[in-house]
This record gives C-alpha cells, structure tokens and sequence, in this order.
C-alpha cells in the first residue's frame, strides 16, 4: 500500500506540474492479478484497484493499518468499471455487472474479487473511509441507482449522476459515493465549481479513450491549475480544492467523498468570474 501525505494550498501555488501530479493523481491503479491500494492523509481514505484474471484476489490489511482484517475499523465502497464479477464478502457473493455497486460495512472480514470471465476481467474500484458504526453489505445495481438529469446540449454538460452510496438510498457511516456518465458531445462536469470545506473527494475517470484524456482543475478558486488524466487515472481532491474536468470528448467518472457530513448538496458554489 502506499502512502501519500497531501501537500497544502501555500505549497500548492509552488508545485510543478510533475509534483502536483505525483501528490495527487493515481495514476496507476489497475494491474493483471494484483490489488493496487493509496492511503492518503486526507481524511484517512483508502482508494483501490482490483484486476482479477487468473485467480481471486484477496483483500488484506495491510501493516499500514495495524489491523486485523481489512475492515475491522473501516468501510468500503466498491464500483465495478469491468465485465462481470463478483464480490465474496463473508461467504456472501455479490455477482456484479458493469457499473454496478457494493456497500461493505464495519467488521465484514474475508473479503475476495473474481472475474467472471479472465479474458473479459471485471475492474473493481474501492474506496475506503474509516467507520465508527456498521451497516449492512448491500449490492447497488445500476438500475435500482436513483438517477439525477443535470445539464444541457447547450452548456455541453449534459449528463446524469447515480447516486449508490447515499443518506436517501444504502446507508453507511461517511462514505458518499456515485457515478456521472457525460452525454454524447458533453464534456464539462461541475462547471462553475464548487468546494466544500467539511469533505474531500476523490474522482476515478473512465471511459476514456486511450488516445483522448480528461483535464481536472483543482486548486484553490484563485489558484487553480489542471492535471492531464487517462481513462482509470484517479485524482485525490483535498477539502480546500475545487474539482471541475472536461474532456477531450465525453466520459465517466466515479465521485466519492468523505468527512464532516454526508450532504449531497453541502457545497460552496463558485461563479465563472471567482475563478482564475
């Protein structure tokens, strides 16, 4: 597992393009056979990638968290970027298709990712946030997701969010967690920006296309700068950041966030003209 320690807004005016990448996007998170985890400072979250082919992967603690199982004192979130899969989850398996959802809760112990086909492999995305309380595993499929209709042709931010992880749908302690899908010829998302002080985010792309990239905006409103992402690239957006991307054409990507509160539309909405 490795870990990242998040730089400030002060040392974030300084930074290289190279160094903001390397203190805030993941880059790599998805490898044949392998579970690839970050633990970042903000707000003790955990992102991950799982690429089962040959063999079930099995989720471990980690010396970093000085625990006996990987969710003794966490929860977890996991979306499926893939083919079909599935979640064992205490002996309980989860058959996920693309898109589809799992909440894990506090204290669920053997935890372990499949594929259903290895030539066709299913792509776990994870995020995790320490828990105080527990609450039951549920699978989230994309059709039982309360969808949300935002944007226009017009403004080329015509999309829809699904809400997974929510106060109104599955419970959990702090983790708030969806996807967005940008409509054909839409490429903006959460343009103007907003911040929110109580909760960091973090943004998986995907659906990208390998010769097209995303470019995320973060920063502090009168301080912004931008990263570069390809398609399973995730960017660790602090509480002080806005986060705002568009796209060389249309997307997706998974939002989740974690800290104070769990309310959706808790933000600190920026105009155009406060953004520089």
């Amino acid at each position: 597992m490795e870990v990242r320690y998040s730089p400030d807004p002060v040392r974030f005016q300084r930074m290289t393009t190279q160094e903001i990448r390397d203190s805030f996007l993941i880059e790599t998170l998805f490898k044949q056979d392998r579970i690839v985890m970050v633990y970042t400072d903000v707000d003790r979250a955990i992102v991950g990638g799982v690429l089962p082919m040959d063999k079930p992967l099995i989720l471990a603690a980690g010396r970093e968290l000085r625990a006996d199982y990987f969710c003794q004192r966490r929860e977890l979130g996991v979306l499926n970027i893939g083919h079909m899969g599935s979640v064992l989850v205490d002996g309980q398996r989860f058959n996920m298709d693309n898109r589809d959802g799992l909440y894990i809760g506090l204290g669920c112990q053997e935890i372990s990712f499949v594929s259903a086909n290895p030539y066709e492999p299913a792509m776990f995305y994870l995020l995790s946030y320490p828990a105080h309380d527990s609450y039951p595993t549920k699978h989230i499929k994309k059709s039982d997701a309360e969808p949300v209709h935002l944007g226009s042709h017009e403004a080329s931010n015509k999309r829809t969010i699904y809400k997974l992880i929510h106060p109104g749908g599955v419970q959990s302690c702090q983790l708030v967690m969806g996807f967005t899908e940008m409509a054909d010829g839409s490429v903006w998302n959460t343009m103007p920006p907003h911040t929110h002080e109580r909760r960091m985010e973090v943004y998986l792309y995907f659906d990208v296309p390998d010769d097209n990239r995303v470019f995320h905006y973060m920063g502090q409103p009168q301080e912004t700068r931008h990263i570069a992402v390809a398609s399973g690239q995730a960017v660790i957006s602090p509480s002080w950041s806005i986060h705002s991307g568009v796209g060389t054409r249309s997307y997706s990507f998974c939002w989740g966030m974690g800290g104070e509160n769990q309310a959706f539309d808790d933000m600190d909405h920026l105009t155009i003209d406060e953004i520089r």
